[in-house]
């Protein structure tokens, strides 16, 4: 560890929407925050082509575009903006200690946590490569389901977040084939009889895809594998969703934040508080039900307002 230790006002983890909005709100209360951005800076968005529902884009917008204007929006008022990520952490006291790449050692009088949650795919080669070129594979129905008005979608999954999107997809496109890889939902009982009554969905179980179909630029189906009687079928669709959870970026604060059986960070009411004075999360590190740009948007700008009143308040 170096022996250098910096002591700050406001260290912010991690960037995204979230991270950038409090940056911003931090920077412009003079509390001089340093943000380390994390392993993917920018967050999830970084990944998304087109964002057409964030408020003031009237002609969308790339995620990455985004990402670039928040940054250069949150360094305009002073925020210091480094590469890097927290690799331990020891918030237990009224100083909080962070390290950085196991090297840098930061003390500072408040914490705002935007590690984000990262989502679970299938791993398959072909999966990965639509999912890098933009070309059919989306882990977000309602961010990206637009896109695919009229057209025959594939969803993946079996939980209540897979049925509700399988829904929202059920009143954009024209077919909804879901895949569920057991012979039963892990979904509550009302949302499973939601997607078996939408007469769009048709539901396949004991079925997991086996490959990705495309013409290496954009997809253009599935082939997929019943895990019972091990036969293969094509299904034609232009969007494949995948559905199967996200993970939460929250495991060097286990055993000192308080979080859910998932690993959210839980936080006090509407505010951004942890369990823990001067620590607070903001965006999908702790929203595991709306997971939109804007709503982490809002809950960074709560993180700043929460950390600025609670430097006032010593």
């Amino acid at each position: 560890m170096s022996q250098n230790i910096e002591n700050i006002k406001c260290l912010i983890i991690g960037s995204g929407p979230a991270g950038y909005t409090a940056a911003i709100y931090a920077a412009r209360a003079n509390m001089n925050p340093v943000m380390y951005q994390g392993m993917q800076p920018g967050g999830q968005l970084t990944t998304t082509n087109e964002v057409e529902n964030f408020p003031g884009y009237p002609d969308g917008v790339t995620g990455p575009e985004m990402m670039n204007q928040l940054q250069a929006q949150a360094k305009r008022f002073g925020t210091d903006v480094r590469d890097g990520w927290a690799t331990k952490v020891d918030l237990s006291g009224d100083v909080k200690k962070v390290w950085i790449n196991d090297t840098i050692e930061i003390h500072a009088q408040t914490v705002i946590i935007s590690t984000g949650a990262t989502a679970k795919y299938l791993g398959l080669p072909s999966e990965q490569h639509y999912l890098q070129m933009g070309g059919g594979v989306s882990a977000c129905a309602v961010c990206d389901g637009f896109f695919y008005r009229k057209q025959d979608v594939i969803i993946v999954g079996a939980g209540d977040s897979a049925c509700e999107e399988a829904h929202y997809l059920s009143h954009l496109c024209n077919k909804v084939t879901m895949l569920v890889r057991s012979e039963k939902f892990r979904a509550s009982k009302i949302m499973e009889e939601r997607v078996r009554n939408t007469a769009n969905i048709e539901i396949l179980m004991n079925t997991e895809i086996d490959e990705v179909l495309g013409d290496g630029q954009l997809v253009s189906g599935v082939r997929v594998v019943n895990r019972v009687s091990g036969e293969k079928q094509e299904i034609a669709a232009t969007g494949v969703f995948v559905a199967i959870g996200h993970k939460p970026n929250t495991d060097i604060f286990i055993g000192q934040l308080n979080m859910d059986e998932t690993g959210y960070l839980l936080t006090e009411g509407k505010t951004s508080k942890t369990n823990l004075p001067g620590v607070f999360a903001c965006g999908d590190v702790q929203d595991k039900d709306y997971r939109q740009a804007i709503t982490a948007a809002g809950s960074g700008c709560i993180a700043a307002l929460d950390a600025e009143r609670y430097l006032a308040s010593k």
